[in-house]
């Protein structure tokens, strides 16, 4: 009996343990599965409006300000913590260009060539003096002057050649006694390259002359002048260089490894920027037999007729040769439009999804520049697709999304897919950029810093003038920061990579200021200010001023994506939001 009930006990528990799974199992399970959510809502981070280094996990105030949090919301596009995405309507604004990085000199079985027209050395002379004397009249006014032959260059008193018109007049009066001492006096005056008819009218009229006429001996364009009036000269000092530019040279750049391909006698169709429609035909003249170890290439040559003076010495050309297979090892070159320095380093932009603009920042080592290519080292493959065109605008949208770019090495914020809405990446640490140095830029004179500093101060009285709202004295700056730009002297920057850099630097800095200047509209006026500053910004830091500069930001400029500007002083003074919120933001680098 007693074995019996314990089967009866068991029996009643394992059904009241079945029928408490049956009528609350599921009831647990939906509340695990509640709770589950609500955990998953308290992952809602909060920041805020005007700190957004501040992430906090429950809404609140802001422990710096005292604002009210508010919820920072999640990116939905999957980009990496580098990534950034732009929209189509930015794209077509800005005139974003793209192109795939491959072997761009072989295509349809023909080779391209980056060169420069030079002058032919062969035709070039030097007019030198041919006697010592000091120069009384200068009959050459300027460089690039056309001269010809027997035409008067210069008047020149001659102490020596004084006396040897002397020795030759009392030898006429020997000449019947003395015909050695005669014949002897007049070579002299021919070796001084006196002409026959010069001699002749010395011993004709009896009379020296105080001044003696120097005449060019050959035809072409002055390419230097080498004296100036009032020098003093020795016998066979040069006085001008004169080139003859009826045919000049067009000189291509050839990698080492692409030697072999090429030989004298190959046709060459060579084109330029300024007759775009036209071809020229010519031949490979020469190829250097000695390689240049700085920049790893050779010149090919190309003579080319130049009777109409089309080619300038100096302009930019292509060639082409047909016929030509190259390695499959070819040098992979991109163009100098498509790179960004900032003094040791150089970077590009990848677009990293072909159907979607997404970009990144890409750091690359280059090698050498042949024409407007740079041959690329490290950094990119065969395929990639980079930013050619607008390149500076895509590192401004970067900077205003807190990624990486060239005043942001590191990149301290994300923006997530929403455009507006900046959020911490809490993979990047934070760190304190108030007093950070930037000391990296490109080598320039003097003088082109300061000419650089003038467009500078316009800057700054222009950001002044927007402190106070005072929309006219915003144009007249804008105006006088055009003018003065245009006063910026390209011919000082002789590394060809500061001049390119200049050049697209000039241009967005140009168009910024313009759209500023036609414009009465305060608010427009900040939108494009804003624009300015960047592209300022990136000018001061790769070129200098010799003058501090505080690089500043404020994340509520801009409908609150984030808005730079530069100042002269470490105080705070927004150019923004006029008196409404004059000490809102904070110093982001410093340019030494």
């Amino acid at each position: 009996m007693k074995n019996k009930k314990t089967v009866i006990y068991i029996g009643i528990l394992a059904v009241g343990v079945l029928l408490g799974w049956l009528l609350f199992g599921g009831a647990s399970t939906s509340k695990t599965v509640h709770n589950h959510a609500e955990m998953s809502e308290t992952n809602q981070m909060w920041t805020c409006s005007m700190h957004l280094q501040i992430m906090q996990p429950e809404a609140g105030d802001c422990p710096i300000c005292g604002m009210d949090l508010i919820p920072a919301e999640t990116s939905a596009d999957g980009l990496l913590a580098d990534q950034f995405k732009l929209t189509e309507n930015a794209l077509a604004l800005a005139n974003i260009q793209t192109s795939i990085v491959g072997n761009r000199n072989q295509k349809d079985n023909f080779v391209k060539l980056s060169g420069k027209i030079v002058e032919n050395e062969e035709a070039n002379t030097v007019q030198v003096s041919y006697f010592s004397g000091r120069i009384e009249q200068l009959n050459v006014s300027f460089t690039g002057e056309d001269i010809r032959k027997g035409q008067l260059l210069a008047t020149i008193y001659s102490p020596e050649l004084y006396a040897a018109q002397q020795e030759l007049i009392t030898a006429v009066s020997l000449k019947e006694s003395q015909p050695a001492l005669y014949k002897a006096v007049r070579n002299k005056l021919k070796i001084w390259k006196l002409s026959e008819n010069q001699i002749q009218q010395i011993e004709t009229s009896g009379k020296v002359k105080e001044n003696f006429p120097v005449y060019a001996t050959v035809s072409g364009t002055v390419s230097e002048k080498l004296v100036t009036k009032g020098a003093s000269i020795k016998q066979g000092q040069p006085l001008l260089k004169i080139a003859n530019l009826t045919n000049v040279w067009a000189n291509f750049n050839v990698y080492e490894n692409q030697i072999s391909q090429f030989k004298k006698g190959q046709e060459i169709s060579i084109t330029t920027n300024v007759y775009a429609n036209k071809e020229f035909k010519a031949k490979v003249d020469f190829i250097d037999p000695v390689l240049n170890t700085k920049t790893r290439t050779v010149i090919i040559r190309a003579v080319l007729n130049n009777k109409d003076a089309i080619f300038k010495p100096g302009m930019f050309v292509e060639g082409k040769i047909k016929g030509i297979t190259l390695n499959k090892e070819q040098v992979l070159t991109i163009p100098s439009s498509a790179i960004l320095w900032t003094g040791k380093r150089s970077v590009v932009y990848l677009k990293t999804n072909p159907n979607a603009p997404v970009f990144e920042m890409r750091k690359i080592t280059l090698g050498t520049m042949v024409g407007d290519y740079y041959e690329v080292l490290e950094g990119l493959n065969k395929g990639d697709e980079i930013v050619t065109n607008g390149t500076f605008t895509v590192d401004a949208a970067a900077q205003l999304k807190g990624k990486k770019s060239m005043m942001n090495k590191e990149g301290d914020m994300a923006m997530n897919g929403h455009e507006g809405h900046m959020v911490m990446d809490k993979s990047i640490p934070v760190k304190n950029e108030e007093h950070t140095n930037m000391n990296e830029r490109l080598k320039v004179s003097k003088v082109f810093q300061n000419q650089l500093k003038i467009v500078f101060n316009n800057y700054i009285k222009l950001k002044d003038a927007l402190v106070k709202d005072d929309s006219n004295n915003v144009m007249a700056e804008s105006k006088k920061l055009l003018v003065n730009l245009t006063k910026i002297d390209m011919k000082l920057l002789i590394d060809k990579k500061a001049h390119n850099h200049w050049m697209l630097l000039e241009k967005e800095i140009k168009r910024a200021a313009t759209l500023i200047s036609n414009t009465s509209g305060i608010k427009e006026q900040k939108n494009y200010f804003k624009h300015l500053s960047t592209y300022m910004a990136n000018a001061i830091q790769l070129y200098g001023v010799n003058e501090k500069v505080y690089y500043q930001f404020c994340p509520m400029g801009d409908n609150n994506k984030g808005a730079y500007w530069l100042s002269k002083e470490e105080k705070v003074i927004n150019p923004y939001f006029g008196d409404a919120m004059l000490t809102c933001g904070e110093v982001k680098q410093v340019i030494e």
